[in-house]
């Protein structure tokens, strides 16, 4: 890559960046929990995911169900660990040992095998239900959806502007 192409690639990414802040200061008071704080972490965090998604459109379709299942299979872990309240300090690993020993098991299904996407939207979503209060399965969800596949999305105009902008100037 020549350094002009290289610099300009840099450019538009932080471009990009500098974008996602400026979205979030303008959704953050939309959604339904963290308006004081918002949530720019997680488009961040789905961001690089979609870099080791494959930089692709199917892995960034991919990390979008990972980023879905990961939320949904979160709300099952905290659902799970309830059942287990009378022993509390095994409740939560109970149900992390379920849970995961399920979700490797969609490693061997197409489409929904991007497991470290899981991984990553369960740690965002914990995170949330943890320290934003009033955060609820649903408002965490939305919130967490909406800003993880803000990031997947930036993650392929990254990628496909700076292709564009390569081409241009190494013409």
């Amino acid at each position: 890559m020549k350094k002009l192409s290289f610099a300009a690639g840099s450019a538009y990414t932080a471009a990009l960046a500098f974008i996602i802040v400026v979205i979030d200061q303008l959704l953050k008071p939309l959604m339904p929990i963290g308006s004081e704080k918002g949530f720019t972490y997680i488009a961040f965090v789905a961001w690089a995911v979609y870099f080791f998604s494959g930089c692709t459109g199917k892995g960034g379709i991919r990390a979008a169900i990972g980023y879905v299942i990961g939320v949904t299979f979160s709300v099952g872990i905290i659902l799970i660990a309830d059942l287990f309240a009378a022993m509390p300090f095994l409740s939560v690993p109970i149900a992390v040992f379920i849970v995961v020993f399920i979700v490797l098991y969609l490693e061997k299904v197409p489409w929904v095998d991007l497991i470290p996407a899981m991984f990553v939207a369960s740690g965002c979503y914990f995170g949330i239900m943890t320290y934003v209060p009033d955060a609820t399965f649903g408002t965490a969800a939305c919130v967490e959806i909406i800003y993880g596949f803000i990031g997947l999305l930036f993650g392929w105009i990254t990628i496909t502007g700076k292709g564009i902008l390569s081409k241009k100037l190494e013409k």
